[in-house]
């Protein structure tokens, strides 16, 4: 297996300043605006962006997390079932402006599934997506993200690992994985 670093931390701290910048330009104050962590990786980036965005604004930004496990379409296609990860959201959607978040956009099954999740806290007025890593070449759905920290061309056998530090000021680092071939 081959590890290949494609965002070190300081490059990730400058694309989390473009993005909320970007956010701030399009939402302006975030009164009507909302953020939403995909679960399960999605919620350290969003952390690290409502935390950017709430230094930036001078106030606290509304975020939530956001499981979609049982709206997978693969939910009872798998030997073992899935482990549901907690949902967050202390908050309605309703009428409101959300920015869903997560890591790495691959096949877009995932923001599907979220989209059907986060139906059940109300009827949003607008719904955006913001991603980290944006995987070229394979979408099997129809969705594109609104706001894309880098995109990658990736081969099906590569995998990007988005490795968050727990530590509050830690080195996240963004890594492309490859399969070794024989």
């Amino acid at each position: 297996m081959q590890k290949r670093l494609i965002i070190d931390h300081q490059q990730l701290v400058l694309i989390l300043k473009r993005l909320c910048q970007q956010l701030i330009e399009n939402h302006g104050s975030f009164d009507n605006s909302v953020i939403l962590g995909l679960q399960p990786r999605g919620v350290f980036f969003a952390d690290r962006i409502v935390k950017q965005l709430s230094t930036l604004l001078g106030k606290e930004v509304s975020l939530g997390y956001l499981d979609s496990t049982f709206h997978r379409d693969d939910f009872r296609r798998r030997d073992l079932p899935i482990q549901a990860n907690t949902t967050n959201v202390p908050f309605l959607v309703e009428g409101k402006n959300v920015i869903l978040v997560d890591d790495v956009l691959f096949t877009g099954r995932s923001v599907r599934a979220a989209m059907d999740a986060m139906i059940a806290f109300g009827r949003p007025n607008k719904v955006e997506l913001l991603i980290l890593i944006d995987r070229k070449y394979s979408r099997e759905l129809p969705i594109e993200a609104d706001y894309v920290g880098r995109v990658v061309n990736t081969l099906p056998s590569e995998k990007v690992l988005a490795d968050w530090s727990d530590k509050q000021d830690g080195e996240d680092q963004i890594w492309l994985i490859s399969k070794e071939l024989d």
